[in-house]
């Protein structure tokens, strides 16, 4: 039995790292698109967690389309029903075919579901995954236990931290 708070089960990622696995990611979908060659039509960053990433696989895989897709689906720590809050273009999309869906994190696969009905046809990647939200996700870097919290980059300032036990 542990005192920790579920959120302190935690696994930082630098900016150097969220890079390195991005390209990880990039370089494990190069010409896995549909058709001649295998490229991709387009990125598209679910936001606001795949923008990095995705930017960093379209400048891998010189994807020079990029679009995002606004997805909420948590409330600072709290995750909450997903809903769409802004699409992409819809004469780009169809319904996903050559299209590389970009998240930084599949948790419950809540967020990605609801995309994945929109454009079924996508191909879904993630640089993180958890358990339960595998199943929602083609293609994945690393997986972490369902109970770990993943602070990333963007969430983060440099501050003092405690140390885990003792204090001198």
């Amino acid at each position: 039995m542990s005192d920790r708070l579920p959120h302190e089960k935690g696994f930082h990622i630098s900016w150097d790292q969220i890079h390195r696995d991005a390209r990880a990611l990039a370089w494990r979908l190069e010409k896995a698109g549909p058709g001649d060659g295998g490229a991709w039509r387009a990125v598209v960053a679910i936001t606001r967690g795949g923008m990095a990433p995705a930017m960093i696989m379209a400048r891998e895989l010189d994807i020079r389309t990029v679009d995002t897709i606004s997805v909420k689906s948590y409330d600072h720590q709290h995750q909450t029903a997903a809903k769409v809050l802004k699409s992409p273009d819809e004469s780009l999309m169809g319904d996903g075919t050559g299209i590389l869906i970009v998240d930084d994190l599949v948790d419950s696969g809540k967020t990605l579901e609801l995309v994945r009905e929109l454009y079924p046809q996508a191909h879904f990647a993630t640089v993180y995954a958890k358990p339960k939200g595998r199943p929602m996700v083609d293609t994945f870097i690393t997986e972490v236990s369902q109970d770990t919290w993943i602070f990333f980059p963007w969430d983060m300032a440099l501050q003092y931290v405690e140390p885990y036990r003792g204090t001198d």
